[in-house]
């Protein structure tokens, strides 16, 4: 049966997909590319990916009914492998305590402070709408200043992440054999 926390948790798989579909586009970058001021609002592709982080973490906070201050003016992780590694742990973090959560929770609303300091309510379904569709807003601006600098376009579509769980899956069905052509 499909439901908010099944469609959530799908969504979390997505976004790791997603990330990862984009650092293999970024690791055809130099370290000077991915550091340098290419017009994004945070600049850099670098400091762009280190704010998706500490929104995801901001936002987790936020759905367990904690606080979190975060400065998005400041890099937060300068090391790129490091960050790289961090937005893995934290995307896998947040889709295992989604997965942890009743159904129920999915239809609750949360009471936190918005980064303008007033008092906020929203949904958890609208929250994590949000948080998703920031992650894929910045993976998009990411692509077009990664393609113009010389790395491949990533395909992040999230109908491509679905067409590879779907071989991934008929492997698995076939024991790990690819399916026959179709001829």
């Amino acid at each position: 049966m499909y439901t908010w926390k099944s469609h959530f948790v799908i969504q979390a798989d997505y976004q790791h997909w997603a990330n990862e579909v984009m650092f293999t586009a970024l690791d055809h970058l130099t370290a000077d590319s991915l550091a340098s001021d290419q017009g994004l609002f945070f600049r850099s592709i670098h400091h762009t990916v280190d704010h998706m982080l500490m929104v995801s973490r901001v936002w987790l906070a936020r759905l367990q009914g904690e606080t979190l201050s975060v400065n998005y003016r400041e890099i937060h992780h300068p090391d790129w492998r490091g960050l790289q590694n961090a937005l893995r742990r934290e995307t896998r973090k947040l889709q295992a305590w989604l997965e942890a959560q009743p159904d129920a929770f999915y239809d609750r609303a949360i009471e936190f402070a918005g980064s303008d300091g007033r008092a906020r309510s929203m949904w958890v379904r609208d929250a994590l709408t949000h948080l998703y569709t920031h992650y894929v807003h910045h993976r998009g601006q990411i692509s077009a200043v990664a393609t113009r600098l010389g790395a491949p376009c990533p395909e992040m579509d999230f109908v491509y992440y679905r067409r590879e769980m779907e071989r991934l899956l008929d492997e698995v069905r076939n024991g790990g054999n690819r399916p026959p052509a179709a001829g």
